[in-house]
């Protein structure tokens, strides 16, 4: 999901500074929302749980060049599931931010573009979990149907991101438009994946589900709303 540096530049980065500056109010809201029910020191370990998570995911998981930008398994629907939308978002921006300042830094350009494909897609999977997910039932308990869902929604969401910052940088030109294609096509395959991994992950968070897990995962893992 990185957008190269050059692939949006000069003035039309003052959009990508607006969107990444509305990225970071509304965390700011989730994180204010998560301190209603979870204590700071929870948040701040879930957070560094997420962003190792994230460093895990663009560092040492396969990922491929292919098209406009590159494949990864970002995994945000596992960490909506397990952390919570706001140590999610959190740490999607910190992960991003340590893997361009320390192993990538010609990406560092395009960190507002790529923090904004990263962390909007989350806010959808937030809005519309409620329709999703039933007030009665724990993350635990979700179906292979609910979690494709909403892994089709991120992953979707990345996508949409991609190409819009593809176009609004490149223009609408054939060999920019088989970029995006190529690589949108690529990417839904992750969407057989994700949901897989996403109910191991919370077939294994059963196992705990009598014990006390203190601030480690986010509340509604192993409860209802």
């Amino acid at each position: 999901m990185h957008i190269e540096p050059g692939v949006v530049d000069g003035a039309k980065m003052v959009l990508a500074y607006g969107t990444a500056a509305a990225a970071a109010g509304y965390t700011l809201k989730l994180a204010a929302d998560d301190l209603k029910s979870h204590a700071l020191p929870s948040l701040v370990v879930r957070t560094v749980l997420a962003t190792v998570g994230v460093f895990i995911f663009f560092e040492i998981l396969p990922h491929f060049a292919v098209g406009i930008s590159e494949v990864h398994f970002i995994l945000g629907t596992t960490l909506f599931l397990l952390l919570g939308p706001a140590a999610a978002a959190l740490g999607l921006a910190a992960g991003l931010l340590i893997q361009g300042t320390v192993f990538a830094p010609s990406d560092m350009p395009m960190f507002f573009v790529n923090v904004t494909t990263l962390l909007f897609p989350l806010f959808a999977i937030h809005a519309l979990a409620k329709r999703i997910v039933p007030d009665a039932t724990a993350h635990v308990d979700l179906s292979y149907a609910q979690v494709l869902k909403m892994s089709a929604i991120y992953q979707g969401g990345v996508v949409a991101w991609v190409a819009f910052w593809a176009i609004y940088g490149q223009g609408v030109g054939a060999e920019n438009m088989q970029s995006v294609l190529t690589f949108g096509a690529a990417y839904m395959l992750v969407i057989l994946i994700e949901p897989l991994a996403d109910l191991a992950v919370l077939g294994a968070a059963k196992t705990i589900r009598d014990r006390k897990t203190g601030p480690l995962f986010t509340q509604r893992l192993l409860n209802a709303a």
